[in-house]
């Protein structure tokens, strides 16, 4: 069933912490696990041919964490970023970031720009790393942009407003996944899921490889896709009657 696959797949990684104490691990090796499924995940997806991946890292409310985490955490996407990039350039793939990126370590920013600007030519998939991301804030931000820009209300529609998001040319999720079983979006692409298809899995992270990606994709074949009317089209519509808004 996975001949209608998604453009864009997005992924709420849940479960390392769980995972690790199933097993009586540190949290730590939970992460390092998560790691190797993140990367497990990405090279399925490239093989598919799904042109846009994109994971919730490190969520805005994630810096709440114990600091020896948060720290182990960046070392843990500093090193990831570097360990990476010759196979995001082999793959042809694109590196692409979302988030507030002022809030991370020098050494973070510094390798996450180099990895940006080496693999900005490449076409064949788009990987976005959403690291100290928030839907909201990313709301916010965009509303602050457009007012700093000059934009009237009058001129704010969906399709403007879309210009100032963090990745305006990134496509809206087909497919939002999340796994470990909680069922709900975490401050998560909240703009642009608006009529993504969603897929919860049982699974916690670090055990998500190619079998339950397969299962993800098939229940997404599966489905029915509908999307409802946005308000500039009932507006423009109402404008052709005559009727406008009251």
């Amino acid at each position: 069933m996975e001949e209608r696959l998604p453009q864009h797949i997005a992924v709420i990684m849940d479960g390392n912490g769980r995972w690790a104490k199933e097993r009586g691990l540190p949290r730590s090796e939970g992460h390092l696990a998560g790691v190797d499924a993140v990367r497990a995940l990405v090279r399925e997806c490239r093989r598919k041919g799904i042109a846009y991946v994109t994971v919730y890292a490190f969520s805005k409310e994630n810096w709440q964490r114990p600091e020896t985490e948060v720290n182990f955490l960046f070392e843990l996407f500093l090193r990831f970023i570097r360990q990476e990039l010759p196979d995001l350039m082999k793959e042809d793939i694109r590196l692409a970031f979302i988030g507030d990126k002022k809030d991370l370590p020098f050494t973070v920013r510094q390798a996450l720009d180099y990895a940006l600007k080496k693999t900005a030519a490449n076409r064949s998939m788009v990987f976005t790393l959403a690291i100290s991301y928030s839907g909201r804030e990313e709301i916010l931000e965009a509303a602050r942009r457009a007012i700093a820009a000059g934009v009237s209300p009058e001129q704010l529609d969906e399709t403007c407003f879309r210009r100032f998001l963090y990745a305006p040319d990134m496509p809206d999720p087909d497919l939002v996944v999340r796994t470990s079983g909680e069922e709900r979006l975490s401050n998560f692409l909240l703009f642009q899921s608006a009529y993504a298809e969603f897929y919860f899995s049982p699974v916690l992270w670090p055990d998500f490889g190619p079998d339950e990606l397969k299962k993800a994709l098939d229940s997404y074949a599966g489905r029915k896709r509908r999307f409802g009317r946005t308000s500039e089209q009932i507006h423009r519509q109402l404008a052709t009657e005559g009727k406008g808004y009251e």
